[in-house]
């Protein structure tokens, strides 16, 4: 013959865990625009200055980037499709962040100057660079925030 069980405090339980996503998602969402802010800084500061119109291009934002940007990584949680942050650097106007990230090879030039040879240009790191100095930090932040935001939702807070 089975024993019913009573567990004590059971509703409270439900109601903790119920409202555990939304206090969750609240913390995950401010660390992981706090890191952007930072990643972002970074990422300006590395940026060469010529005109200007690079830097100004980069930024983030909840959702897509600006056509003509590129991206380090759509950043997912499994806490929602609404927390996906993109970090980015171009847009129409600066659409050549890819080319001062990388550089570019030596080629012979096309249209206006055809036939005339281009010596490329050096790699002028300021994007990738900056994720890679700022990703441990970034895990650590974000895995804190759920953290607290599980805690947070145990405290009834």
């Amino acid at each position: 013959m089975a024993r019913a069980i009573t567990i004590l405090g059971r509703a409270k339980l439900d109601r903790q865990l119920r409202r555990m996503p939304a206090v969750v998602k609240a913390q995950v969402r401010a660390a992981m625009e706090g890191q952007a802010d930072d990643i972002v800084r970074m990422m300006r500061n590395l940026a060469p200055e010529d005109d200007g119109v690079l830097r100004a291009s980069i930024g983030w934002n909840w959702g897509r980037p600006p056509k003509g940007s590129m991206t380090i990584a759509k950043v997912k949680t499994q806490l929602g499709a609404e927390l996906t942050l993109t970090i980015f650097a171009g847009n129409s106007e600066a659409y050549y962040a890819r080319w001062v990230e990388f550089g570019t090879d030596p080629h012979v030039n096309g249209g206006l100057f055809a036939g005339s040879e281009n010596p490329g240009t050096k790699a002028r790191p300021f994007f990738y660079v900056s994720w890679r100095a700022s990703k441990k930090q970034s895990v650590r932040k974000i895995r804190a925030a759920v953290r607290k935001g599980v805690k947070q939702a145990a405290a009834g807070g």
